[in-house]
């Protein structure tokens, strides 16, 4: 599957990243990043390697909160991001390589995940077989990405300046993409919003998944 606006490698460089999201830092602060390792935990598989690779991985910001049981892997499209996560998480693994790399390190992981990226991607269903390579038998893949449908998606849609966002999905496509190559095992909303004075707003829901501007979808190796 291609796309006539397909992103480039060279698209995510410095200039991408002060241009979209100059506020990196505070659109990923630390109770985001707990939130995420919290679902990693609960539910990583008993007996699963804690191994993990965050598939475009930007600077590395959650990477960086696991705790150092985990081993910790990253690989993100950009040369500039990889840079600057191999820098300030020294304990890390890091290499250059696309979302739908597949193998890019040796042995198995017990979860991969992919915050905010797949929508980037030409192809999701590659994303997909990438992470199923990757990860031991039963292994979760967790993944966050933005939706357009909804009571929020119009706002969304307006809100919306990047231009490498290719898959302007429902977030019932994206549940039937991930139930195809996966087992769904969970799935949430969320609402998150940079406020004026740096404030993020992130809340987590439930009862109003259907109308949060964003999804975390928790799947396993089927």
């Amino acid at each position: 599957m291609g796309h006539p606006a397909s992103p480039s490698p060279g698209q995510f460089d410095e200039r991408y990243f002060e241009t979209y999201y100059r506020d990196y830092a505070a659109q990923n602060p630390p109770r985001r990043m707990r939130f995420y390792a919290q679902m990693v935990e609960r539910h990583l598989p008993p007996g699963a390697p804690r191994r993990i690779h965050d598939i475009g991985c930007a600077f590395g910001r959650f990477l960086g909160s696991l705790d150092e049981r985990w081993e910790i892997f990253g690989t993100d499209v950009s040369e500039f991001a990889i840079a600057k996560a191999a820098h300030e998480i020294p304990r890390g693994v890091f290499k250059v390589a696309p979302a739908v790399a597949g193998k890019v390190f040796d042995k198995p992981f017990g979860v991969v995940t992919t915050f905010d990226v797949i929508e980037h991607v030409p192809n999701p269903d590659a994303v997909a077989r990438s992470a199923i390579e990757q990860l031991a038998d039963g292994g979760c893949f967790v993944f966050v990405v933005p939706v357009y449908d909804g009571v929020t998606g119009p706002v969304i849609r307006l809100l919306d300046r990047d231009p490498t966002h290719i898959h302007k999905w429902s977030r019932q496509r994206w549940l039937d993409w991930a139930a195809s190559h996966f087992s769904v095992v969970e799935w949430k909303g969320i609402l998150r919003y940079l406020l004026p004075g740096g404030y993020y707003l992130h809340l987590v829901t439930r009862a109003f998944r259907r109308h949060t501007p964003a999804i975390i979808v928790v799947a396993r190796k089927r």
